[in-house]
């Protein structure tokens, strides 16, 4: 038993594991207050939720910007750097939260939140593409996933104690948590960036890097596809917890249980749906994660209680476990060695989007509509990243015959 776990840890390199580590407890401490925020804003500021959902938008905003800034520079000067950055200003970020009290200082660290966030995830995204072959990635993102929710099944758990006691212990504690284990990635961590050719570094800056990047049909048709997803998936991340409160009486506590569930799903069941997505072509596979997701937050509009909430999100995280490392691992493929952190940066740049337009799309419907319109509108975005996922289904084939063919001219 020994033998096999030490052949088990000794598959991947021992960076790979402290990237784990480093990635379950920032998580961990981001999914501490997580899905309770805008909850805490709308009663911080006594205004309804759909007044403040909109700081979803300025948190996305300045994540597009870093993120396509965060690529380059890691591409160019090294993954470790923006991963410590990124981890100090976000835990500082967070932890004054506690103080805020006006929607100007809310969107101030809304946006250094949105700012900083997407980098250490794409920063450690890059490092694993840098570590593992192809042929382990599907593998390797899956651990890294299963990492992940093992701190998401903690976080919300314990912040939705702390959240019922006080919320400025649980900010105290993620600003002071994030900034511990960015100490840990400047003493422990060691660059992964690839020694490009001075050829390739030349060739960036004839082609403007991003540009090579936005050539590529098929890769830009899975982001807006997966775009499409993350939006989707970020309105139940943010307001199902503020939606259960206020309509069915969903304590915070009481509604830990429902991401947690998620977390150990993914904890317990992602390598064995990772083997089944193996047998099946990628794109297939992408769109299969992303019709289930949007059927199952679709269903949220019919649920009453919390086992109907919980059944949506066992539901939904079916259909992540099937999409979002498969995603993750079609991206570091397609990506050349001198732009992984910039492709990365592209596939996170997804979920800022979506962050930020997920809450505001529900906000208006439910003020618009009523609160159940923001899941019939969540579902129908995310129907709609299933025919995007389809055409790109459609443009894989093209390119598979055109390459055929042109192989046979030559012959």
């Amino acid at each position: 038993m020994i033998f096999r776990i030490r052949k088990f840890f000794q598959y991947y390199p021992q960076q790979f594991w402290f990237i784990n580590i480093i990635m379950m407890l920032a998580w961990l401490f981001h999914s501490l207050m997580w899905s309770y925020l805008m909850l805490f804003i709308s009663q911080r500021l006594e205004l309804p939720l759909s007044d403040v959902s909109g700081l979803m938008m300025v948190n996305a905003a300045t994540g597009m910007i870093t993120t396509f800034l965060g690529g380059a520079i890691a591409d160019r000067f090294g993954r470790k750097g923006v991963m410590l950055f990124s981890l100090l200003f976000c835990g500082v970020g967070w932890f004054f939260f506690q103080i805020a009290g006006t929607l100007p200082v809310f969107a101030l660290l809304m946006a250094i939140t949105g700012a900083t966030t997407p980098l250490y995830r794409l920063a450690a995204d890059s490092m694993i593409s840098d570590l593992i072959p192809p042929e382990k990635r599907l593998d390797a993102y899956s651990q890294l996933r299963m990492g992940n929710n093992i701190g998401v099944a903690v976080g919300p758990a314990i912040g939705g104690y702390l959240a019922s006691v006080s919320y400025d212990t649980a900010f105290t504690v993620i600003g002071v948590g994030l900034a511990v284990i960015g100490l840990l990635v400047a003493f422990l961590a060691s660059e992964t960036r690839p020694q490009v050719l001075l050829s390739n570094q030349m060739q960036e800056k004839k082609s403007g890097g991003y540009s090579r990047i936005f050539k590529d049909k098929i890769f830009i048709a899975i982001i807006v596809a997966f775009t499409f997803s993350r939006i989707c998936t970020s309105t139940l991340w943010l307001m199902l917890a503020a939606y259960s409160k206020q309509n069915f009486g969903l304590s915070e506590s009481m509604y830990g249980y429902i991401p947690a569930t998620n977390a150990l799903m993914v904890i317990f069941l992602q390598m064995l749906v990772t083997r089944q997505v193996n047998r099946s072509k990628p794109v297939s596979a992408m769109a299969l994660g992303a019709l289930i997701y949007a059927v199952s937050i679709f269903s949220v509009a019919f649920a009453e209680g919390f086992w109907g909430f919980w059944m949506c999100m066992v539901a939904a995280t079916v259909g992540e476990m099937i999409l979002v490392p498969t995603t993750t691992t079609y991206t570091s493929r397609l990506a050349p060695a001198d732009m992984r952190a910039r492709y990365m940066s592209i596939y996170t740049l997804s979920t800022g989007i979506g962050t930020g337009v997920g809450p505001w799309l529900g906000g208006f419907m439910e003020k618009t509509f009523n609160s159940q319109s923001m899941w019939y509108a969540a579902g129908a975005v995310g129907f709609a990243g299933f025919l995007v996922f389809l055409l790109a289904i459609r443009l894989n084939r093209q390119v598979s015959v055109n390459t055929t063919a042109d192989l046979s001219g030559v012959n």
